[in-house]
């Protein structure tokens, strides 16, 4: 049954305020046309139009970062919103590593999209001198970045990143945005995530939230992936598996919040000749590698023996002149 102008508006109304409490894409929402057709649930049927039903946005296929991975997309409902805050978490301190390499990962894949745009990583001094800088070097190599196209901006105080992050978040000059923050501090609140979250949306700019080490703490990022370092399979050769080498680098992927509210767990492998991704179904080297004798066996428990008491003479543990001559002479003054 067709709706009236009325109602359709009001069902549009609806659709807004409940993608802005789910922290969907509300900035992908068009009013219908008129005389378009409207499904049982109020939804009109336009294509290529984000359609909120059951409580899920269902967005277009070009408003996502695929990762390549046929399975984390599905779980993520597409892939990483484009534009959107996106949260990258390390558990640990050293899971920093792994965080940041899975961040330049996203970013090469940002960038054959955005090519001609640099990337601006914002933190404060405390993460640069803790986690390091990545190596100019090693950007191109592993990840196809040439190192003019990633910005390193340095704050002294994390509300002075935040101001950083939120301001480049507006600006369609960066083809992508990353903050990287330490802890749980108390200015990374919702309010604060809500801001770069909204910035993000209006730039049409992916944003990067990575954390070392704290608590998952609630933030406005519709997707949040807790990235740890994985164990490194063996290089492949023509022969085969080279025994006792390592070949590419490995991440292990877990959805701690998505749009799909589906969890899953990944271990990723990052290709830096291709660079793309690809799955792991299971590691076949250990972390670290057992020993060649064998177990170690238990130590064996022994008697305690008690020490009889020294006797001291009256001028105490002073040392005899015979041990240490050189008592004899004067110390050195000053």
């Amino acid at each position: 049954m067709a709706m009236s102008a009325v109602a359709r508006d009001t069902v549009f109304a609806l659709r807004r305020q409940i993608a802005k409490i789910e922290g969907t894409l509300p900035e992908r929402l068009q009013a219908p046309a008129p005389g378009a057709p409207i499904d049982a649930t109020g939804s009109d049927m336009t294509p290529d139009m984000t359609i909120i039903r059951h409580g899920l946005a269902v967005a277009s296929a070009n408003a996502f970062l695929h990762t390549g991975i046929e399975r984390l997309d599905s779980a993520l409902g597409g892939g990483l919103p484009k534009a959107a805050l996106s949260e990258i978490h390390g558990l640990e301190t050293r899971d920093a590593g792994a965080v940041a390499g899975f961040a330049l990962s996203l970013v090469s894949l940002i960038l054959r999209e955005k090519q001609g745009l640099p990337i601006l990583w914002v933190g404060t001094a405390e993460i640069f001198h803790e986690a390091g800088l990545p190596y100019a070097r090693g950007l191109h190599a592993l990840f196809g970045i040439e190192p003019e196209q990633l910005l390193f901006s340095e704050a002294p105080k994390l509300l002075d990143a935040l101001w950083i992050a939120e301001e480049a978040a507006r600006m369609t000059a960066f083809a992508a945005v990353i903050l990287e923050v330490r802890g749980s501090p108390q200015r990374l609140d919702l309010t604060a995530t809500r801001r770069l979250h909204a910035r993000a949306q209006s730039a049409n700019r992916p944003v990067l939230l990575l954390r070392q080490a704290g608590e998952a703490d609630p933030t406005a990022a519709p997707v949040r992936l807790i990235v740890s370092a994985a164990p490194a399979a063996n290089r492949e050769t023509v022969a085969g598996p080279l025994a006792g080498s390592i070949g590419r680098p490995a991440f292990k992927v877990d959805i701690g919040k998505s749009r799909t509210a589906l969890p899953g767990q990944f271990t990723l492998e990052w290709n830096p000749d291709e660079h793309a991704f690809a799955e792991r179904t299971e590691n076949s080297v250990a972390v670290v590698p057992a020993s060649g004798r064998g177990a170690d066996p238990a130590p064996a428990s022994g008697a305690v023996l008690a020490f009889p008491a020294v006797a001291t003479s009256a001028t105490g543990d002073k040392p005899s002149r015979q041990q240490h001559p050189t008592h004899s002479s004067p110390r050195r003054a000053g």
